[in-house]
């Protein structure tokens, strides 16, 4: 079913303190055009630089995902990146007049808030998903895993182990994305108290506080440690509860661990660019792994557009000209004749095939023994295949010759042999004047190109019939 892509409606911020940098923020939510994916935009910098929500702009995963381009960098951006996700949005433009995302409650359910406030809308361009059509994995330190397989829709499972018994063993799901707000979104980051007071000694949790962050017990506290605690949280009385956290704030789950951990996969993986169809399973995630995971779907996008660009051929289906037609409009004939069928041809491209046998009359001269198909003749075949498309641009073209004037920027990638089915691409680079076209010519075997090159060529009315 065709769906379609999203944004709001209007615009609406939210303020709160930076985690680590305990910088007060306001960041504010815009509406954007198709195709503009999540951006982000430094108001307090000069120039105000924006940076595109996408993997290959990760330069941190340190307690947080950081992105930059340039001077512009923004951390912690997977809290509001996974409620952009959340709310089924796909193009947002998200303003920040600091280098932290707001910590807020640890949670993306702020977030999830405002752009509820600011409403949905949908746009009239058609949404592009990756489609997962095949299972494929990345695994890291031999026991951290993100695979992706095929399902219907977006899901996600996430199982999270530590060695402590305070935590232990946890799983958690999102069976559809609609269940986002209600089963993931508020739940909160969390760290483990030997970690937190690392972090507090090194001065990078300076926005924190108990409400945005659980807290697991995993060590003995002693009386000068509460102490501590309560002086940098500000806190007259700071406890551990008989759950193993600190108290002050209640468990919304009792795996929000996981949950939390889910929601990082989700804000993280938003970050491979493109709305994703297939499930993830996740095994100890991180922000590192999860990352990653985005870097190889961007990879795997960039593979799966190479291929849609690739001309498809169907054997079982009629060419638009046959070698007789072909022959009724050019006039080579054998052993010049390097052209096949004309599968595709409109106004501004052709694609013409030909099948290479062992038969062809150069392979008694041209590597016998090892039978290569001459470069210069895939040119000369990728020549005539433009040759039609710029015969078509004339009422009569049996009446036309066309003549190669030029050509550059040659480029042979691979060779042919007998067997190869080569299938001729050209697209014109330029609009017709006085009979002379340029074109851009790739040879196709398979889904590898072979060759390409620039050409010229002119039509010229020489004969009369």
């Amino acid at each position: 079913m065709l769906t379609y892509q999203k944004t709001i409606k209007n615009k609406i911020s939210v303020q709160g303190t930076g985690l680590h940098t305990g910088a007060q923020v306001t960041l504010t939510f815009k509406p954007s055009p198709p195709d503009t994916g999540f951006v982000f935009k430094r108001m307090d910098l000069e120039n105000q630089p924006q940076v595109p929500a996408l993997a290959n702009y990760v330069i941190s995963t340190d307690r947080g995902t950081t992105i930059g381009k340039g001077d512009a960098i923004v951390n912690t951006v997977e809290h509001v990146l996974a409620a952009c996700v959340g709310m089924d949005l796909d193009n947002c433009l998200i303003e920040i007049d600091g280098p932290e995302t707001p910590i807020m409650d640890g949670s993306s359910k702020e977030f999830i808030s405002a752009l509820e406030q600011a409403e949905i809308e949908e746009q009239e361009k058609p949404r592009d998903y990756f489609e997962i059509t095949e299972a494929f994995n990345l695994v890291v330190d031999g026991d951290t895993e993100l695979m992706a397989v095929p399902a219907e829709k977006y899901q996600i499972s996430v199982m999270v182990e530590y060695d402590t018994k305070v935590l232990g063993s946890q799983n958690a799901q999102l069976k559809d994305l609609k269940d986002f707000k209600s089963e993931i979104s508020q739940c909160r980051t969390f760290s483990f108290l030997h970690e937190l007071e690392l972090l507090l000694d090194h001065g990078l949790i300076k926005g924190g506080d108990l409400n945005n962050a659980i807290v697991y017990v995993d060590k003995e506290v002693s009386p000068e440690n509460l102490e501590r605690l309560k002086k940098v949280f500000n806190k007259e009385n700071v406890s551990v509860k008989p759950n193993g956290i600190l108290d002050n704030l209640d468990l919304h789950f009792p795996n929000e661990a996981a949950r939390h951990k889910l929601l990082d996969v989700v804000g993280d993986l938003a970050l491979a660019g493109k709305r994703i169809k297939g499930r993830i399973i996740a095994s100890k995630p991180g922000h590192k792994v999860n990352t990653d995971f985005a870097k190889l779907i961007q990879d795997k996008i960039k593979e799966e557009a190479k291929k849609q660009d690739i001309p498809f051929y169907d054997p079982n289906k009629a060419p638009l000209y046959d070698v007789t037609e072909v022959m009724n409009r050019l006039p080579h004939r054998q052993p010049f004749l390097l052209v096949d069928k004309i599968l595709e041809l409109d106004e501004e491209s052709v694609v013409g095939l030909k099948s290479v046998t062992m038969n062809e009359e150069f392979f008694r001269g041209h590597f016998p023994g090892a039978p290569v198909m001459p470069g210069v003749l895939q040119v000369e075949a990728m020549a005539q295949v433009g040759g039609i498309l710029a015969l078509s641009t004339v009422p009569d073209p049996e009446n036309y010759l066309t003549y190669l004037l030029k050509m550059d920027n040659i480029r042979f990638k691979r060779k042919v042999v007998p067997g190869d089915t080569l299938i001729f691409r050209l697209r014109l680079t330029q609009a017709m004047r006085r009979g002379i076209l340029q074109m851009h010519g790739e040879a196709f075997v398979g889904d590898k190109v072979v060759c390409e090159a620039d050409l010229m060529a002119q039509i010229v009315k020489e004969r009369n019939n």
